[in-house]
């Protein structure tokens, strides 16, 4: 059995703390990072925030949960519409070779 290691150089690495439902979080993480999660973050709490608005969410645990379940569902619909453009795709791509092998 082979395994390969990274290493990892801490001095690379940055200390930030993210604050979510009222908690905080601390992360060590790549400076690349820093920027999506801290957008990450204010998303997720401005989702709690409507939630707990419009929907009379009183528990942090169902908001977080409303809110993992928006993200994923978004998530996956847009790989779904990927998919389909990709399938399209390919399929007008197919047609398009007939009609060239037909005219050749």
């Amino acid at each position: 059995m082979y395994f390969s290691f990274i290493r990892i150089d801490m001095r690379d690495k940055l200390k930030i703390k993210l604050s979510v439902a009222n908690r905080i979080y601390p992360l060590t993480i790549d400076p690349s990072q820093e920027e999506g999660l801290r957008l990450a973050s204010q998303q997720i709490n401005s989702m709690i925030k409507k939630f707990e608005q419009n929907y009379s969410v009183r528990d942090k645990q169902d908001a977080l949960a409303m809110c993992a379940l928006q993200i994923a569902s978004s998530k996956k619909q847009i790989s779904l519409n990927e998919e389909t453009f990709i399938n399209d795709l390919e399929e007008r791509l197919s047609n398009l070779i007939d009609v060239l092998d037909e005219k050749i």
